[in-house]
């Protein structure tokens, strides 16, 4: 008898998502934005903080999002259980405001396991508002717990390695 690994929730289902937005979300979004775009103030808060210009692959609406971010192995690494995130694509770029400076960046998607897991915890161990945002714990050791990135990920989440321009 083999036992079935998990699967993440099909396209269309509603995740039980463990990171739920805020209720004033949109408010506090549109402060962060204009901070991000001030270009002395972004250098203090960009330091975990970019802002992701994305389309919508279906609508064509315009979206902007502002998203902490991690540098790692010369990458800047994001993750997300939004819905947003469905609309980047491997290979399709994305602009992005990085450090008060507006650029473009490659995109590569992970939506498996491995992957989703690798990179939440990369951005949980750089971020730990990122971490607390996901409801992913931490050890004793400092490591995040493994069963809570499972979740991050059973839930929807995805990450993503950018490659600026």
């Amino acid at each position: 008898m083999t036992a079935e690994a998990p699967k993440q929730p099909e396209s269309g289902q509603a995740p039980d998502t463990r990171a739920k937005t805020m209720a004033l979300q949109g408010v506090a979004n549109k402060v962060v934005l204009g901070l991000l775009s001030a270009p002395l103030i972004s250098r203090g808060i960009g330091k975990k903080l970019i802002t992701l210009y994305v389309v919508g692959r279906k609508s064509g609406r315009h979206y902007t999002v502002p998203v902490a971010y991690t540098e790692h192995d010369g990458y800047l690494v994001i993750g997300t259980p939004f819905g947003w995130g469905r609309n980047l694509r491997t290979g399709e770029p994305l602009d992005v405001r990085y450090k008060g400076k507006r650029r473009s960046a490659d995109v590569e998607v992970f939506k498996d396991e491995p992957g989703v897991v690798k990179y939440y915890d990369v951005i949980s161990r750089d971020n730990h508002n990122f971490a607390k945002f996901n409801k992913i714990g931490f050890d004793q050791a400092g490591n995040p717990n493994a069963e809570d990135l499972h979740l991050a990920w059973a839930a929807g989440s995805r990450a993503f390695r950018l490659t600026l321009r």
